[in-house]
């Protein structure tokens, strides 16, 4: 019996390093579900309760493994899919995402479910077509994974159900994918010019982003020969943070005043790979050098007079024969004395650990950090979440932290951890998830138990929608339609099959979270937390948040206390977490 289409897909799949299809099957799509169920385990039928959760799995899977695939049928089936896609684009995840359709001979008839595919994810993907014959297609798939890989992003293949179904053509061309890793670094008379700089500046501070995360011990070593601080975006902080004595956090909405003033007190600023969009938290004053592999990304943040094209692994082994060894370390030195201070700061927050349903998440998010696996991976939901993540989880060198870091979506948290979980079966995998995020995707919580994945679920449930309620109040409206009731999360999560247990009081927490961690199976653990607990707003005014933040640190580090939460209630209430 010859070969269908959709079995031509599975073996493609299968041959490039896909382990499984994340969907919801139905019409168009059932081809392909009984080519998965055919193929003697090449690939595993990943059942989700909603596509946009599939397409969030796979994203978390790709930036994982390397490459994912997720499915969506014919119209709303596929268009579900858009959510999840955004953001595995934006993050940069290798993702084959199949778009079936009604049959091709129905194409501009309005029919049933139809849609235009090539329309709906062209501003979401890096590839984009439709087969509708069975001879164009192994070669458009294979152009689709090749340019997802390559790309590093998501490439969207139509397969409408007519094709899927009908006898496969043996491709003109090429059905095996090529991985690639070229060496990309700037001309020499390039670096030249950057070594230059770095050997004229005394005080240099790196700001590193996840486009530097594979040059850690180059980084360090660059940092040692500058005597530079080393700052870091949120997506970056688990893979700088770690055993790095020149370390000074982060900047921007969820960072500390520690790296703001380094950055702002340098007279040389690199960006290492990085594409921080938060343009008012660059300071205008030191000469700045940007190098990132991706060159339409450079100056569109800060006004650079250099700017690179180059992996920053490859770029900083090629600069460092020309870099000299500077003696004078006093800028490093008062740069990692704020930061010590500005710690010592942040800990007032997790020693008050709250009260009855109201429990500080500071305090929840230090224990969480203190109990996790050393190579646990932390998925978090944007908003509050990211806050707590950001500030109190801690990089061993073999953590991970994935969240939605362009696309800033909610409800991406669980989803994502289900990716995580069967990408890395061996591995600890913690959602930290707000209760607005978790409620839209609820549904997938028994995707979670049908596929027996150990994922433990820590809910920050301040029963609201805590960081748009902050946003209005900035911008002088009031919440309204931002609280939520207290939904019993714990008893959804036992009614569908997984442990669930509500925490009320502080003294309750580190039982609670201990004994989800030494559970087999997923637990979710519901904390009623302080819904007054502030944290930066991502649409206040950049400027006033900037320049507020330095002046704060000034005050705290004289130890003029009074003076600074007299001037914080002064300047909305909502600013005290830049601190």
């Amino acid at each position: 019996m010859a070969q269908k289409v959709a079995e031509q897909l599975v073996d493609m799949l299968a041959a490039a390093g896909v382990k499984r299809i994340y969907a919801v099957t139905g019409d168009s799509l059932n081809e392909v579900n009984d080519a998965v169920r055919r193929s003697d385990g090449k690939l595993q039928w990943i059942h989700v309760r909603h596509e946009e959760a599939g397409a969030f799995a796979a994203g978390a899977e790709a930036q994982l493994n390397g490459l994912a695939c997720c499915a969506g049928s014919s119209g709303p089936g596929h268009v579900h899919l858009i959510n999840g896609l955004y953001d595995a684009h934006r993050s940069g995840a290798p993702v084959i995402a199949i778009a079936s359709t009604e049959a091709s001979f129905e194409f501009g008839t309005e029919h049933f479910q139809e849609t235009n595919t090539i329309k709906l994810f062209d501003d979401c993907s890096c590839y984009n077509q439709i087969a509708s014959t069975p001879q164009q297609f192994a070669r458009m798939f294979q152009a689709g994974i090749q340019h997802a890989i390559s790309r590093k992003g998501v490439a969207v293949v139509g397969l409408p159900g007519d094709v899927a179904a009908a006898p496969a053509e043996e491709s003109m061309t090429a059905s095996q994918v090529y991985p690639t890793h070229p060496i990309i670094r700037p001309s020499d008379h390039e670096l030249l010019q950057l070594a230059d700089l770095l050997n004229a500046h005394q005080k240099i501070t790196l700001y590193c982003g996840i486009g530097a995360a594979e040059a850690h011990a180059e980084l360090l070593e660059l940092a040692g020969r500058l005597h530079s601080p080393i700052g870091y975006t949120f997506r970056g902080k688990l893979e700088i943070q770690y055993e790095n004595p020149y370390e000074v956090g982060m900047t921007g909405l969820l960072g500390m005043p520690s790296a703001y003033h380094s950055m702002h007190e340098s007279d040389l600023l690199v960006l290492l790979g990085t594409d921080f969009p938060y343009t008012a938290f660059m300071p205008v004053k030191p000469t700045i050098v940007q190098i990132d592999v991706r060159p339409e990304r450079l100056g569109r943040r800060a006004k650079v007079s250099l700017g690179l094209c180059g992996n920053i692994r490859d770029t900083l082994q090629a600069l460092m024969p020309q870099v000299r060894q500077k003696t004078d370390d006093s800028f490093l030195r008062a740069q990692l004395d704020f930061y010590r201070h500005v710690q010592e700061h942040m800990r007032a927050y997790v020693e008050d650990a709250g009260q009855h349903d109201a429990i500080h998440p500071e305090y929840v998010s230090v224990l969480v950090d203190k109990l996790a696996a050393d190579d646990a991976i932390f998925t978090v939901d944007t908003g509050m979440s990211c806050v707590w993540g950001a500030r109190y989880i801690r990089a061993t060198g073999r953590r991970v932290m994935m969240g939605s870091w362009n696309h800033g979506s909610m409800a991406n948290a669980m989803p994502q951890a289900i990716g995580a979980a069967l990408a890395r079966p061996g591995q600890q995998v913690i959602a930290l998830c707000g209760d607005g995020g978790l409620t839209m995707l609820l549904g997938d919580l028994s995707t979670i138990v049908q596929y027996e994945l150990p994922i433990k679920i820590i809910v920050f449930n301040n029963r609201a929608l805590g960081m748009v309620k902050l946003e209005m109040e900035v911008a002088g409206l009031p919440d309204w339609q931002t609280d939520m009731p207290n939904t019993d999360f714990a008893a959804i999560a036992q009614a569908v099959g997984i442990r669930g247990v509500t925490v009320h009081e502080p003294g309750q927490v580190e039982q609670a979270l201990q004994d989800a961690f030494v559970h087999p199976g997923p637990v979710l653990v519901n904390v009623l937390t302080d819904p007054n607990a502030l944290a930066m707003p991502p649409k206040i005014e950049m400027e006033q948040v900037a320049g507020f933040a330095l002046s704060m640190s000034k005050l705290m580090l004289s130890g003029r206390m009074d003076e600074v939460l007299d001037t914080i209630k002064s300047n909305y209430k909502h600013l005290r977490e830049v601190l």
